[in-house]
């Protein structure tokens, strides 16, 4: 009974790691076809106010909305993905730790 527990626990868990995953996913996608249409849109006007597409597609309204909604995309993924992502997980140290005395091994044979 026991193990059923921890095995539908352990389920529960996945699932719910899962489906933040995918929301993240989603959340990329909506953010690259949104700011593609927006894009496109400031693009057009101020190509239309007799702008050049390089001073256009260079102009901060066009930067702006893929970089604030990029700084909150960088937290939704820190969110889901978390410190992991760098490397730097609860077993980081052990690991770190192994590599470093694998190394100092090798060396050490060497001599």
């Amino acid at each position: 009974m026991e193990s059923d527990f921890r095995q539908e626990q352990s389920y529960l868990r996945a699932k719910k790691r899962v489906k933040a995953i995918k929301g993240f996913y989603v959340h990329l996608i909506v953010y690259v076809l949104v700011n593609i249409f927006i894009s496109a849109i400031i693009i057009f006007g101020l190509m239309q106010n007799n702008y050049s597409f390089s001073d256009a597609i260079t102009n901060f309204g066009v930067v702006s909305t893929w970089l604030f909604w990029g700084i909150g995309m960088f937290f939704h993924w820190l969110g889901v993905f978390g410190f992991k992502s760098f490397g730097l997980g609860k077993d980081w140290e052990e690991r770190k730790i192994k590599e470093m005395m694998d190394k100092d091994n090798k060396f050490t044979k060497n001599f």
